[in-house]
């Protein structure tokens, strides 16, 4: 195997694919990143078992060479050590060359690294998913639903199905619901072409955020592939593939309530610099909880108390307050991060009374809902 490739193209792929490779692997091959040489270009592989990212770098480009391919074949080199060598060389052109199978000369300049590499044929085979289930999503909107939902994911893994987020089809809407069981984000994505042989899968939280991270400035539509234990994203010359996560997500419909006593409208972006400030002194305390109370002539007060601290108080001036007065505590940080899932919009908070969960819209925009459970301060 020999090939000539320029060092800032091969930096950007190692960089795609070493998201998925993970120190912690009991796997040991799987701390390497195997490397594919074909007469079309190079393939790159890094995988941790749950997640899997492939990139395709090809030989030409717009009618540019970006890589001389002299000799085709495959070896895994230890994906740490093979990044960091590429980051630090000299020059933009870099030769790579594996002589007596697993000896490797990586040549840039007047520099000159041999590595031991593995057999690239104990290399764990890709899965395999069936074309059928598949559909496309803007890849702006992809970032979105992501954002908009991942950061609800539980943390901790007493209950592993909800360190994921549930991808629901219904009719022609895509639904995207995670929770914690302490608060709910909800988007909904109505797309054309949805497949119809698989409703609900669980997508670990984990995979979306590294998947965000690749999606990156692309503008090009992903195309997904799901079956009943991977999905497949492509775009561009990327594939990443994430195990799904077992088990049955719990039913969240009926948590969100249908009618309310206390419906406010308020400007999203003033109420999330004064949760943010209140949130100063939360915050020193175990709890981070804020309180929250209706006032009269379109006002409401924010106020946090920490006895070691101290304490603040805000009021802001908010759109409209309909339906019975409220004192409501609840956490700074799922209130801030569910704000911030909004985009900072005019928002619609409808409370059904200081103990239920209630829920955050924007006023403009029906497809996110934002559900957090309040907390008992007495």
């Amino acid at each position: 195997m020999k090939f000539e490739i320029m060092r800032d193209r091969l930096l950007d792929g190692l960089n795609d694919v070493t998201k998925a490779i993970s120190s912690k692997t009991t796997i040991p091959i799987l701390t390497g990143i195997k490397i594919d040489v074909t007469d079309n270009g190079v393939l790159l592989t890094g995988s941790d078992a749950d997640i899997t990212i492939q990139t395709f770098i090809p030989a030409e480009e717009d009618g540019n060479q970006i890589i001389n391919i002299v000799e085709t074949g495959s070896i895994v080199l230890q994906a740490r050590m093979f990044n960091e060598i590429v980051r630090k060389l000299p020059t933009n052109d870099v030769e790579i060359e594996v002589k007596n199978e697993l000896q490797t000369h990586i040549r840039s300049g007047k520099t000159e690294f041999h590595l031991i590499g593995s057999d690239a044929s104990e290399y764990p085979l890709l899965p395999e998913i069936s074309t059928e289930n598949r559909f496309e999503i803007p890849a702006d909107l992809l970032k979105s639903v992501i954002r908009e939902t991942v950061f609800a994911v539980a943390a901790s893994e007493s209950r592993p199905v909800l360190t994921g987020v549930n991808w629901n089809i219904e009719n022609d809407e895509l639904i995207c619901v995670a929770t914690d069981s302490h608060r709910l984000a909800r988007r909904k994505v109505k797309l054309e072409n949805l497949p119809n042989g698989i409703e609900s899968i669980v997508i670990p939280g984990k995979s979306l955020n590294e998947l965000n991270k690749i999606l990156g400035e692309t503008s090009n539509p992903v195309e997904i592939t799901m079956s009943n234990q991977q999905i497949l994203f492509k775009t561009d010359h990327v594939l990443f593939f994430s195990r799904l996560l077992e088990g049955n997500y719990p039913d969240t419909s009926r948590l969100i309530p249908n009618e309310f006593k206390t419906n406010i409208k308020l400007d999203g972006k003033t109420f999330l610099q004064a949760i943010d400030r209140a949130s100063l002194v939360a915050r020193e305390d175990r709890n981070n909880v804020v309180r929250f109370e209706t006032l009269e002539d379109d006002a409401v007060k924010i106020s946090s108390n920490s006895p070691e601290i101290g304490k603040v108080e805000e009021q802001i001036p908010v759109e409209s307050i309909e339906g019975e007065e409220l004192v409501i505590s609840f956490s700074a940080k799922y209130m801030m991060e569910a704000l911030k899932a909004i985009h900072g919009q005019d928002v619609i908070i409808q409370f059904t009374g200081a103990m239920r969960p209630f829920i955050l819209r924007s006023v403009h925009d029906d497809s996110i809902l934002q559900l957090i459970l309040p907390v008992r301060t007495y």
